[in-house]
């Protein structure tokens, strides 16, 4: 089964609410869809948005990367010999990881056609369904505090709650704001998407602690490259911290592990380029018994689908962060996963169960 062909196809949805982080503001979902076709007709698709503030890529660099540098090297390979073809996409273009991340996911779409298996059942099969959370970008603690409160009310039990943006003091009250309005049962993981320096991070999350605000785990703390400080923090608290920015490959992982910088590891496929890689970051990281998390940017239904199909496959990977499609105004994918709440329902499809006549109308008017 060789590749005939590569494609892309602008998307953007807009999102129901601006979504806010310490890095940004996105009121408008963004993507690169690519569909590769092989010489059987099968049809194999990836998404790429663009992330400046943590990968770099834009729209037009995501574009021409696949167009222009990666398709060519890839025509006429046999998605069979998977391990030519993925390391032909590691190998084309030095970082530019949602480009390849969104190739990946397609040739693995084709390869679970090929093979007649749901991709999560190719991958390792662990589970069927996960459950994701929800997510309370940052705004005032009371607005804050009502969205977090009909976000439990919607059914939703573990809220992801974004921070890092003003003093300290700021985000102490959002978050006791948050915890007095959603009372102890939902759990509540933070994300301070590097907003902290590290002695900043251990005031705070002792403050919490002294608190009895109960947080599972902090998020990325401090910047990304900052390991150290990671480190540092991971050290000096007893709140569970996980590293994001700080992970884009294995490589990046081993350095984690092996420092002991961070007690968690939360895997985007954004960030890894692909399936390929962060199968390769959570088998190091259950080496060293770290559990991880598989996370998104924020996606339209086709590149979460790709990475649920990730988590859903292995055991180590504990925690889910699919709420992104959630946050749309409209579904434009054809099949893949299926929501129920927060329960995710892997599709029973071959590859990631995506509907073949439903995406191809996608180029036909959903970048218009």
């Amino acid at each position: 089964m060789r590749i005939r062909s590569i494609e892309t196809i602008p998307v953007a949805v807009p999102l129901t609410k601006p979504f806010k982080t310490a890095l940004r503001t996105v009121t408008t979902a963004y993507a690169v869809y690519v569909k590769v076709t092989s010489d059987d007709g099968r049809t194999g698709w990836g998404e790429a948005p663009p992330t400046h503030v943590i990968t770099g890529d834009s729209l037009g660099s995501i574009t021409y990367a696949i167009e222009e540098v990666i398709a060519p090297q890839l025509i006429g390979a046999d998605v069979r010999n998977r391990e030519e073809v993925f390391r032909l996409i590691k190998r084309s273009i030095v970082r530019n990881t949602s480009a390849k991340a969104a190739v990946d996911m397609a040739i693995y779409d084709l390869i679970g056609q090929f093979a007649g298996l749901p991709l999560y059942q190719l991958l390792g099969g662990f589970r069927n369904e996960i459950e994701t959370d929800f997510t309370v970008s940052v705004n005032d603690a009371a607005e804050m505090a009502d969205d977090a409160e009909r976000y439990i009310a919607e059914g939703f039990n573990v809220l992801k709650v974004k921070v890092g943006i003003g003093d300290i003091s700021d985000d102490i009250g959002r978050i006791r704001a948050i915890r007095e309005r959603v009372g102890t049962g939902p759990k509540i993981r933070l994300d301070a998407n590097q907003g902290w320096r590290p002695k900043e991070a251990v005031f705070a999350i002792g403050k919490m602690e002294d608190a009895g605000l109960d947080i599972e785990l902090i998020e990325q703390p401090v910047a990304a490259d900052d390991i150290d400080g990671l480190a540092y923090v991971t050290n000096h608290t007893l709140t569970p911290i996980m590293a994001d920015e700080s992970v884009f490959s294995a490589k990046d992982a081993l350095r984690v592990l092996e420092t002991r910088a961070a007690d968690l590891i939360n895997i985007k496929l954004m960030k890894s380029g692909g399936i390929h890689e962060a199968l390769k970051i959570n088998a190091l990281a259950e080496t060293y018994g770290v559990e991880c998390m598989v996370g998104s940017m924020i996606e339209t239904k086709l590149g979460i689908t790709a990475a649920a199909h990730l988590a859903a496959s292995q055991p180590n990977i504990t925690r889910f962060d699919f709420d992104a499609p959630l946050m749309l105004a409209e579904d434009i994918v054809a099949g893949g996963i299926v929501y129920d709440g927060r329960t995710i329902r892997m599709p029973g499809e071959p590859g990631l169960g995506l509907d073949a006549a439903g995406m191809e109308l996608i180029g036909k008017g959903a970048g218009e």
